[in-house]
């Protein structure tokens, strides 16, 4: 016979060990051993997208989330996902990229002529104040803003270099998808336009008519 009691002492000790799971290290992951890397935009909803708890008010502790302007690669994404992988017990990583992304919106050497206009010394910029040594190389502004000319694209060259990214672990499993804001569906990158037709997926669909600086090379 069960007994509620036992129930509840059952969840109780799975709370504790939830709230202090960190201290356990590999011993200790989310839920699903799972790292996401996703866009910012409010529009794509992590949980509904991926069928999983973790961007709910609630919370569900399937994964860690690392969202950022575009989902795309950056130095402290590679940061977290070193850490996830290496030290906490993460096995797959999942990023998540959609349609309609602000990141098609402009192109990035017109940003970056705003900026100068507004006063900011692109050239003499310190990234990050508590890291001195963290530099970008002369010109490579335009390239760190990370605008897109293709989702599709992009999340294809973003899974790339996560599988092959030193700091990440060979048999860490990654997959890259787009969240259509459109049909509000999920599917793999693809190249194929009749797949593409109904969503907003190039530069171009923006107004964009100059290539992105290549941050890819």
């Amino acid at each position: 016979m069960s007994y509620l009691k036992d129930e509840i002492n059952a969840r109780v000790d799975a709370y504790d060990h939830w709230a202090t799971r960190r201290r356990f290290g590999p011993d200790g992951p989310n839920n699903r051993r799972l790292w996401v890397l996703a866009c910012m935009d409010e529009r794509l909803p992590v949980d509904e997208a991926l069928g999983i708890r973790v961007d709910s008010p609630v919370g569900g502790g399937d994964a860690h989330c690392f969202r950022n302007a575009g989902g795309i690669v950056t130095d402290d994404a590679i940061r977290s996902a070193m850490l996830t992988c290496n030290f906490f017990g993460t096995q797959e990583i999942v990023i998540v990229q959609h349609t309609q992304c602000g990141m098609l919106s402009a192109n990035a050497k017109d940003l970056e002529a705003a900026l100068r206009a507004k006063g900011v010394d692109i050239d003499a910029l310190a990234l990050d104040p508590t890291l001195p040594e963290l530099k970008l190389e002369p010109g490579g502004f335009a390239k760190w803003i990370g605008m897109m000319d293709d989702v599709d694209v992009t999340c294809m060259k973003t899974v790339e270099t996560f599988r092959n990214h030193p700091l990440i672990p060979k048999d860490v499993v990654v997959s890259g998808w787009v969240w259509e804001v459109e049909t509000r569906r999920l599917r793999p990158p693809v190249l194929d336009d009749e797949k593409r037709a109904r969503t907003d997926v190039t530069s171009a669909q923006f107004g964009v008519t100059t290539p992105q600086p290549n941050r890819w090379r």
